[in-house]
């Protein structure tokens, strides 16, 4: 199957979660349906923090009904976690439920009431003695099962769990999650420029792996000059690019579509961040969001900043900070800021160490109006001054 095809499918399931759910499981298919909400639930249990499994491997089927049938599928934690269409040859615990209530409350929105028909199938249960070297079933399947509940962990948490350094050698996840929060249950499309590793094509991802963790419903794409394809998974795309290259810039809105969040972590040079926030800024939804990260690198010469020319509009902060002047383009003097399409899209900025985010949506309000004074008074004029119903005007003194 194609990774745009893989694309295709998680995000119908996700968008029918809260509408027609059939349908979209046809569409799919209901094997492929159960291997993705499984897949789901594997990586939302954090296998690997369960003491015992690299001894003792256990073995969870999952029966799901659907159309008059069961669809069988099965999770295996050991020293990793893997899943399988099928019924397996043996399996600690069962759990039955409906497909389309399981993927409703795996994708659907958090308010959702969760499983309320799900069952669980103990299968060494009055076995004391098979029981015995198993007991770490229990917590296996509580992890599965929490997955399809609002179990919500911090983006610090999540950043530390999955190896990024957003939180420790970076101090961002704070300001994320202030950013963030307002858009975690939506379905999303998230863009990182840079997925790091460098040239092992295995390495790197921890970010992508994050942000899909935060966002439940979110499609992550990663972008990196180099070929990333063997950390895609279900969920999480990549994509080869130069981010140096315009054409490459303007194609990733063809292939991706509208975006909701772009994060840039990528070469971090002064020239591919603005090249990066002129081609792409353009791709944002109103009301989504841009971030540039490693700011620091704007003052360093050795990636095309400096510490001497902190306006020059060739460094990344020289251009980011030229932006601001923008948000107020409507009310500017003759001489002041002729607006483009970034000047009437930009609703916000904000700025930490290393760090800056910006709010996409209408930044076309209409200028200060004409009587508002364009130059200011003095305390005896102000005193002359009244308020009537077209707005300011002198006192007449009578």
């Amino acid at each position: 199957m194609t990774a745009n095809r893989a694309h295709h499918d998680v995000r119908a399931l996700i968008l029918a979660a809260e509408g027609d759910a059939e349908q979209a499981v046809r569409e799919v298919g209901a094997e492929r349906t159960a291997a993705l909400l499984v897949g789901e639930l594997v990586d939302r249990a954090d296998l690997d923090e369960v003491p015992g499994l690299d001894q003792t491997p256990i073995t969870v089927a999952f029966e799901l009904a659907f159309d008059g049938g069961a669809v069988v599928h099965h999770a295996v934690a050991g020293k990793t976690a893997e899943h399988h269409p099928g019924a397996p040859a043996a399996a600690h615990a069962t759990i039955e439920v409906g497909l389309l209530e399981l993927l409703r409350a795996v994708y659907g929105n958090w308010r959702a009431p969760g499983c309320q028909n799900l069952r669980i199938r103990w299968n060494d249960i009055e076995d004391i003695e098979a029981l015995s070297s198993s007991m770490h079933v229990f917590h296996v399947v509580q992890r599965l099962v929490r997955g399809t509940t609002d179990h919500r962990a911090d983006l610090s948490e999540l950043s530390l769990r999955n190896g990024s350094d957003k939180w420790g050698l970076h101090y961002y996840t704070p300001h994320y999650e202030r950013h963030f929060a307002p858009l975690r249950d939506r379905p999303l499309t998230i863009v990182e420029l840079g997925i790091g590793g460098y040239g092992d094509p295995a390495a790197g991802g921890a970010s992508l792996r994050m942000w899909k963790r935060y966002f439940p419903r979110a499609v992550i794409h990663g972008v990196d000059i180099f070929d990333k394809a063997a950390l895609r998974e279900p969920r999480i795309h990549t994509v080869r690019g130069d981010l140096s290259d315009p054409a490459f810039l303007a194609s990733l809105g063809e292939e991706i579509g509208p975006i909701d969040i772009v994060i840039d972590d990528g070469s971090h040079y002064c020239p591919d961040v603005v090249a990066a926030f002129r081609a792409m800024f353009a791709l944002v939804r109103p009301g989504g969001l841009y971030v540039v990260e490693d700011l620091q690198t704007s003052y360093w010469e050795g990636y095309g900043g400096s510490s001497v020319r902190r306006d020059d509009p060739a460094t990344s902060m020289g251009y980011l900070k030229k932006l601001v002047d923008g948000l107020a383009h409507e009310d500017h003097e003759a001489g002041g800021v002729e607006p483009d399409e970034t000047a009437r899209t930009l609703t916000g900025a904000h700025f930490y160490r290393s760090l800056a985010i910006f709010d996409k949506g209408v930044n076309q309000e209409g200028p200060s109006p004409s009587w508002i004074p364009r130059t200011r008074m003095t305390y005896d004029e102000m005193t002359a001054v009244e308020w009537g119903g077209d707005g300011l005007r002198a006192d007449s003194g009578e």
